[in-house]
């Protein structure tokens, strides 16, 4: 079955369409499909590299509005099921210090998730599941995904297909190694 989707979101790449498609596979991604944008993006703009802006705009802005929707999947089905549940079990308490410790540190998780390869719906839905603020949540989506997407677009309109490989099997690694860069100088800033 994941094969058929992925080859369904090659296939629309070629489309007049296409940039509806993008922005609905974005805009689903972020909640609930297992395919990335990328996917669609990166035939999208070798074919039309002077659109190359606009592609990676629609991806953001599919993305960061579907990411709302797994917000509120997080938020509205963890009120009405999960916390009476975990009520019952006497955990509402762990639960409670739970989401503090991840709102703690929630920008950081959105934003890892947001441009690296770990499934940034996870993180969406985790986000509203918490109640992490709304604010966090919005502004760190919008940052992330921009870097993913304008990244892969800038790279793609300035190198071409040559980068394709790259960006299909490396760039996901060069994500995480800049996220730990990132990290590390943070905690030596914070730390010495």
């Amino acid at each position: 079955m994941l094969q058929r989707l992925y080859d369904w979101t090659m296939a629309q790449a070629d489309r007049p369409g296409a940039l509806w498609v993008l922005a609905l596979v974005a805009f689903v991604e972020s909640s609930v499909f297992p395919i990335p944008p990328d996917v669609l993006m990166i035939p999208m703009i070798l074919a039309a590299p002077h659109r190359a802006w606009l592609i990676a705009g629609v991806a953001t802005l599919a993305s960061v509005t579907g990411g709302l929707l797994g917000y509120g999947i997080g938020y509205f089905f963890y009120e009405s099921i999960g916390a009476p549940i975990l009520g019952a079990l006497g955990k509402a308490e762990a639960m409670a210090e739970f989401n503090a410790r991840f709102n703690g540190v929630g920008f950081w998780a959105v934003l890892i998730a947001g441009i690296t390869p770990f499934p940034y719906k996870v993180i969406t839905i985790m986000s509203g599941w918490t109640a992490m603020p709304m604010a966090t949540f919005l502004f760190t989506s919008v940052v992330a995904r921009s870097l993913r997407f304008f990244i892969v677009a800038g790279l793609l309109r300035a190198f071409g297909a040559p980068i394709r490989d790259f960006i299909e099997k490396r760039l996901g690694l060069v994500f995480v190694a800049f996220v730990i860069v990132l990290l590390g100088g943070f905690y030596l800033v914070r730390h010495l």
